[in-house]
């Protein structure tokens, strides 16, 4: 159902559960920046009537529960601020935001676990863990922004995963609204914990397709004594070199990256291909690490540089705004998965790019679908034995070239587990993949 409807009578169902001034929030009377956000997660045509802001899973629950009595189509979403990755949700009749579900459940410090509502700040998560000299292992895009359920949602890792994995690898519980409203659990609040299904791997990354993220429950860790940076730079020959010492040494960063030329030139790293490691334990653990791997670029003849304290926190910053930020709204940002042996050779086709040493995985900033479309072949070759996801793209890209470019053979199932979650395909419909 299209929302043909004026758009009051999905606020006043809305306003009668959520009760306080500002928790439903009329389409016209969306911020700008918002508004924007939303259309860059829909098809072009009927905007959604309204957001919803439930402050209480009770509330969320009851709001779920009308939008699926009715059969209105609803985008979740935490902050926005990955609204527009993934793929476009069609005929969408409300957006409803977890971003005032967000507070601290449980903090269970001599475990290393924590319990979070979805709506929490992932920064004002970590600032909270701090004080414990803990912290929880992802570095996500857009870190002050973003939610830990819409992290969750879009599966967004980061550089971290070289030492701590991905997200689902942190994740112990999980608790969500299934499209009906009613609330299911996975997980527990211990490491150890084997209850139940294992929901959490399947609901990171599925683009709020299969229920509503309302709790989380994540293993942390210590924060390190020291922590350090290096960064060599040089011919594309040479940095191949150095990543596949790398690969094969008994070295242990907690992020290891390949970036392209334009990216180590534009963050002022010096010319040709990059590779950054950042080492953290104790002092003297970095110090070494970090002087084996200047002394491998030496002999191979790159240049090297060490970060350490506030420099390094500003070179990672700079490095994540640099590759999330597009210089103008035709760029289109994807993610892909390679062989680590040919990171380098597709950086070198690329303007900005990088790619995680071990894993493969990366993103690129890339011109235009042409563009796109051949290095997806390139990928899907025997040779690379990789794919390319769009994450962001103008809404007319996305309408017109397939998003996710998945070529397996699992959509059939993937197709069952949603008619099992959502069978009215009322939560974010067409966002994943094969419309999904």
């Amino acid at each position: 159902m299209s929302n043909d409807k004026p758009q009051g009578v999905y606020a006043s169902y809305f306003a009668s559960i959520v009760g306080e001034e500002n928790a439903v929030c009329l389409w016209e009377n969306i911020e700008v920046g918002q508004q924007k956000r939303i259309q860059q997660a829909i098809t072009s045509g009927n905007p959604p009537s309204c957001i919803v802001y439930p402050r209480s899973q009770e509330q969320l629950a009851a709001v779920i529960a009308t939008a699926h009595t009715n059969n209105w189509r609803v985008l979740p979403c935490g902050s926005g601020s990955k609204l527009s990755w993934g793929g476009l949700a069609k005929g969408v009749d409300v957006v409803v935001s977890t971003e005032r579900i967000n507070q601290l459940i449980e903090h269970a410090v001599g475990d290393f676990t924590v319990t979070v509502e979805a709506g929490m700040k992932f920064s004002d998560l970590q600032a909270l863990l701090a004080k414990s000299r803990q912290f929880l292992a992802i570095d996500p895009t857009a870190p002050e922004s973003a939610t830990i359920g819409g992290i969750v949602a879009t599966g967004d890792t980061g550089s971290l995963r070289q030492r701590y994995g991905s997200v689902r690898d942190q994740l112990l519980g999980i608790t969500f609204l299934r499209a009906d409203g009613q609330v299911a659990k996975a997980g527990g609040r211990v490491v150890k914990n084997v209850a139940g299904y294992d929901l959490m791997k399947l609901f990171t990354g599925s683009y709020g397709t299969l229920g509503v993220i309302s709790q989380l429950t994540f293993r942390l860790y210590p924060l390190p004594e020291a922590s350090g940076t290096v960064v060599l730079t040089g011919s594309a020959e040479a940095v191949s070199q150095a990543a596949n010492i790398f690969r094969g040494s008994a070295l242990t960063p907690v992020q290891a990256d390949l970036l392209s030329a334009k990216l180590v030139s534009s963050l002022g790293l010096g010319q040709g291909l990059g590779l950054i490691a950042r080492f953290q334990s104790i002092s003297e653990s970095v110090k070494e690490q970090s002087n084996r791997v200047l002394e491998v670029g030496q002999k191979l003849g790159l240049d090297g540089a060490i970060f350490a304290d506030g420099d390094e926190v500003n070179l990672w910053q700079r490095l994540q705004k640099q590759i999330h930020t597009t210089a103008t709204e035709s760029v289109i940002t994807c993610k892909i998965g390679v062989l680590p042996t040919a990171a380098v050779e597709i950086l070198t086709q690329v303007e900005l790019g990088l790619i995680h040493i071990s894993s493969g995985l990366g993103l690129l900033q890339l011109k235009d679908k042409n563009q796109v479309l051949k290095l997806r072949d390139q990928l899907r070759s025997q040779a690379y034995r990789g794919f390319l996801t769009i994450l962001e793209a103008p809404v007319t890209v996305k309408e017109e070239v397939d998003v996710w470019g998945y070529t397996g053979n699992a959509l059939p199932l993937m197709r069952r587990i949603k008619e099992q979650f959502d069978s009215k395909n009322i939560l974010s419909p067409g966002r994943f993949v094969g419309g999904i």
